[in-house]
Order: structure tokens, then C-alpha cells, then sequence
């Protein structure tokens, strides 16, 4: 989920960018981040995914005003970049729209705990110019675009989902994420989810050995390809599909029912999961079962992913508080910037999982 700050103005509304002020990452000489131990003794620094940027940016702003010796940096650099950046000490935390495994978190000096800070919807988006009518995908034609079986716009699959609706008779051309995401990761679980050939075929991840299609690099990257290609179709953050004026499909669930992605949608996907998620805060919410009538099936959290120790007491103290801020008070901003707020319930074992974060030594921090 790679992004340029150079391009912030283009991903996100002019509205947004007034809030961005400040929120500029530290880069040395060679363009690189500036160490988490340089600099201000009260700034933060954090990495990892553009899917939670407009949020973040909105965050920081709010949490500074109140706080104004602190000065919190974000790095929209995708979520593999900030596990890395957070494994080699050069940030306080991460965010990531992929919970970590128990191996990779086994990696971060002093351990890591991941809290849920936001959900979303990544939209299936399509430039399609003479469809006068909002695109209907299933699971399965869905899973056949992007395996390459399903060809052009007048596929049978494609016609049952949309009776009656004048279809083009134009191929598909299949946009995807050329980098690691987090985007990708909730997208290809989901297709693994519903499809037995997608998930023995290519599986889910960060990256993956896609079986069709051109490759952009971040959701700028496949944001452009769509615009630019009549007939395509590709996968991006809703506000990257809104900013653009670009449509997106309304996507079967498991309970028959065509649902558009939204904040509220989201919710309902978390909702259905709730179970499990207080047994392990990293589960999927994709493709929930038939009981979630309102729930959009490629949904997913966003984690933060904080080291259990580090070596400055007062960022940790400072690091809490933000965490704090963002699983309470900073929940109430989410739907306006097309985020779930976290249910009650989450924002609860987030608390618990929070207590874990202590000042100590941890290498390289």
C-alpha cells in the first residue's frame, strides 16, 4: 500500500488535506526514516498502510491539538514496510492490515501487541462508462475475473448477477497491486475464502503470483489503470474509489444479497465475527456467514502493531495515550471518513491487550 507524500493532495479530498498539515514523515538526507531514537524526544514516529492514512492523518491532527508537545509522524509506506521498519527499531509502531503471526511477531525485539484500530471495505472498482446501473458481482464470477476464467463483460456468470441490465461487450481487463498490501492480503483471503481453485491456485498475502492482469503500484497505481482502461476492473480502499468518482460493484454475501461497501457494512461484518474475535483479535472478518444479511463479505481490521517494551519511557507513556485516544475517543470520527468504528466489545480486549505495553530495554529502539 505504497504511497509518495507528493501525491497525498490526489489520494485523499482537499477537506482532508487541511488536516494533514504537519503530519509529514522525517526522512534523512538519502530519503530514508529517520531513526526512532533521533530527533524530538517527544515525537513518535509510525509506518505501514495507506488503508488507514486518511484516518491516521485525522487522528494525529486531533490528538496533537490537544497535546501539542507531541509530535506524531505517519509514514504511509504499506503494511509490509512498516513490520519491517518496526522489526529493525526505526519506528514506535506499525499499522498493518494484516495481523502478524505469532513467528514474525516472535522477530520484534521485546515483543509486539496488536490492537484493532479500524475496519473498512476494499471496494471492487470498474470503469465501465455506458453501464447506467450499479455493476452486481457474485462470489463466483467475482473469483473468476480474477482468475482469468472469466473473459468479457457479457459472461454468462456476469448476466445472471445483472438480469436484465445491457452489459458491454468489451473484455476485462484485470487491475491489481503490484507491491506488498494490506489490501491485497484482505482481497485474497476473501477469494480464498469463496473459491477452492483461487485458494489451491494462489492462495492469500501481501503479494501474490496473480493469474491475470496489469500490476500498479499502490492504489494510486491501480486507481489509474481503472480510470485510464475502459472495460477494467480492480480492488482498491473505498476513499480511493470516492475521490476518484469511480463506481464500485455491489458484492454478493453469503446471504444472497448484494451489498454495497460502506462503514455500516463493515460493521456487520465485525459484528458476525464477534466470538472469535474475543478469543483472537487477528480473525478474519471476510465472508461472513448467512445470518449477517447487511454485512459486505471483503471487509478487515487494521492493526497497530506496538513493541511490548521500549527504551524511552516517556514515548511509551506518550505511544499509550495516542493508542488510547484512537480505540476510544477517536472511534466517533471513523464513519465520517467511510471507517467502522470499532464495537464496544473490541475496543475492550483492545484495552486489555494494551496494558501489555511497558517501558524497558528493547534492542534497537
Amino acid at each position: 500500500m505504497k504511497t509518495s507524500w507528493r501525491c497525498a493532495g490526489w489520494l485523499v479530498s482537499s477537506a482532508l488535506m487541511i488536516l494533514l498539515i504537519g503530519c509529514n514523515s522525517n526522512k534523512g538526507e538519502n530519503g530514508k526514516p529517520v531513526a526512532a531514537g533521533g530527533g524530538n524526544g517527544n515525537e513518535l514516529i509510525g509506518a505501514g498502510s495507506t488503508f488507514v492514512y486518511p484516518i491516521m492523518s485525522r487522528w494525529i491532527s486531533d490528538f496533537q491539538a490537544k497535546n501539542p508537545a507531541v509530535q506524531i509522524n505517519y509514514q504511509s509506506i504499506g503494511s509490509g514496510g512498516g513490520i519491517q521498519q518496526l522489526t529493525k527499531g526505526l519506528v514506535q509502531f506499525a499499522a498493518s492490515d494484516m495481523a502478524v503471526d505469532d513467528q514474525k511477531a516472535a522477530d520484534i525485539a521485546g515483543g509486539v501487541v496488536q490492537v484493532a484500530e479500524s475496519a473498512g471495505p476494499v471496494c471492487i472498482t470498474y470503469n465501465l462508462p455506458d453501464l447506467k446501473e450499479p455493476l452486481k458481482l457474485s462470489a463466483a464470477s467475482l473469483s473468476g475475473i480474477f482468475l482469468g476464467t472469466v473473459k468479457t463483460w457479457q459472461d454468462p456468470m456476469i448476466k445472471k448477477d445483472n438480469p436484465g441490465v445491457k452489459l458491454p461487450n468489451t473484455a476485462i481487463a484485470v487491475a491489481h497491486r503490484s507491491d506488498g498490501s494490506g489490501t491485497t492480503n484482505i482481497f485474497t483471503t476473501y477469494l480464498s475464502a469463496v473459491s477452492p481453485q483461487w485458494k489451491s491456485k494462489v492462495g492469500q498475502g501481501l503479494s501474490v503470483n496473480w493469474p491475470v492482469g496489469l500490476g500498479g503500484k499502490g492504489s494510486e497505481g491501480v486507481t489509474g489503470i481503472v480510470k485510464q482502461t475502459p472495460g477494467a476492473i480492480g480492488y482498491v480502499e473505498l476513499t480511493y474509489a470516492e475521490t476518484n468518482n469511480l463506481p464500485v460493484v455491489l458484492v454478493e454475501n453469503e446471504a444472497k444479497q448484494y451489498v454495497k461497501p460502506s462503514a455500516e457494512s463493515s460493521t456487520a461484518a465485525i459484528d458476525a465475527y464477534s466470538s472469535e474475535l474475543a478469543k483472537d483479535v487477528r480473525t478474519p472478518i471476510v465472508n461472513p456467514p448467512a445470518s449477517a444479511k447487511e454485512a459486505y463479505p471483503i471487509s478487515g481490521l487494521t492493526f497497530l502493531l506496538i513493541p511490548k517494551k521500549g527504551s524511552d519511557a516517556a514515548k511509551a507513556d506518550q505511544l499509550k495515550k495516542f493508542v488510547t485516544y484512537i480505540i476510544q475517543d477517536g472511534q466517533s470520527i471513523s464513519s465520517g471518513l467511510h471507517y467502522s468504528p470499532l464495537p464496544s466489545s473490541l475496543g475492550q480486549i483492545d484495552m486489555k491487550l494494551l496494558d501489555q505495553v511497558q517501558a524497558g530495554s528493547a534492542a534497537g529502539m
